[in-house]
């Protein structure tokens, strides 16, 4: 199909084609598409798995940057109803704009080079989605679904596991594309968490990139940097209980979300302390 249309993929896109279909089918039956569902795919391509959802979703959001894709993709989708086409940029798709009504799914062969940005908008449209079937490259793949205590284990795996469950569920070898990757790929199963139950959002997000800022410190030497004085950053470690000379690679996920409820209360204090005491 690509020699027929002179297409030839594009490194700047990160363009490497899934064409084995059986992949693609086990993909599908993943996403578990049914009838009155609403399933965005990114990155469709020249619509192979577009068509496999289109079966059995009642209607699929194909989303493609490409002019030349997306030409293709128009004319083979022509007349189908439950496809409609998008030529954007995924990085400025309005994901609750899909559904309105209700959560959506999310499937797709993701660009590698971009990967980490459009998993962390993905997780900023998290409300309007119930999940996600992804595929990264394999290294990626291993860090967002990584335990504590792992070396893989990082700012991914934590943000991921505080609003999603993510399961590999498959590994892909690079002969299953075109033009033939350097990398293994693995797919990922992400559900959408319900309720996370968190005060502050963006102030989890960065107790948890100080807190892996350098790896080898621990965690007092790299909290304290972001801003409360030392005594009031100490009360934080002695009020949740933990540690202050852990390694950010050792607290579970729970134990971040206790570090920023409890921020939050020392902050308070510090601020509602009368000056001169």
């Amino acid at each position: 199909m690509l020699a027929q249309h002179d297409i030839h993929p594009r490194k700047r896109l990160g363009q490497s084609f899934l064409e084995d279909l059986n992949v693609i089918r086990r993909i599908v039956a993943l996403a578990e598409p049914a009838e009155g569902e609403t399933i965005v795919e990114i990155g469709a391509g020249l619509g192979f798995m577009t068509e496999e959802l289109a079966k059995r979703a009642g209607r699929v959001i194909a989303i493609e940057v490409d002019p030349r894709l997306v030409s293709i993709l128009r004319e083979r989708f022509t007349g189908q109803h439950r496809v409609e086409v998008v030529q954007m940029d995924v990085l400025k798709y309005d994901f609750s704009s899909a559904c309105p009504e209700g959560r959506i799914k999310v499937v797709g062969n993701i660009p590698y080079h971009i990967s980490s940005p459009i998993l962390f908008r993905l997780l900023d449209f998290r409300r309007s989605i119930s999940s996600m079937i992804l595929m990264f490259q394999k290294e990626l793949a291993d860090r967002i679904a990584a335990p504590p205590g792992t070396k893989e284990y990082g700012i991914p795996s934590v943000i991921v596991a505080k609003y999603t469950k993510a399961v590999c569920e498959m590994t892909v070898p690079p002969t299953c594309f075109y033009p033939v990757p350097d990398v293994v790929s693995s797919v990922l199963r992400i559900i959408v968490r319900q309720e996370t139950n968190l005060p502050d959002e963006a102030l989890f997000a960065n107790i948890v990139r100080a807190a892996f800022a350098r790896r080898r410190k621990t965690l007092w030497n790299n909290l304290r940097r972001i801003g409360l004085p030392e005594e009031i950053a100490d009360q934080v470690f002695v009020r949740s209980g933990i540690d202050r000379t852990r390694r950010a690679e050792s607290l579970s996920v729970e134990e971040f979300s206790l570090l920023t409820k409890t921020w939050i209360v020392c902050a308070d204090n510090f601020l509602d302390k009368p000056k001169g005491l």
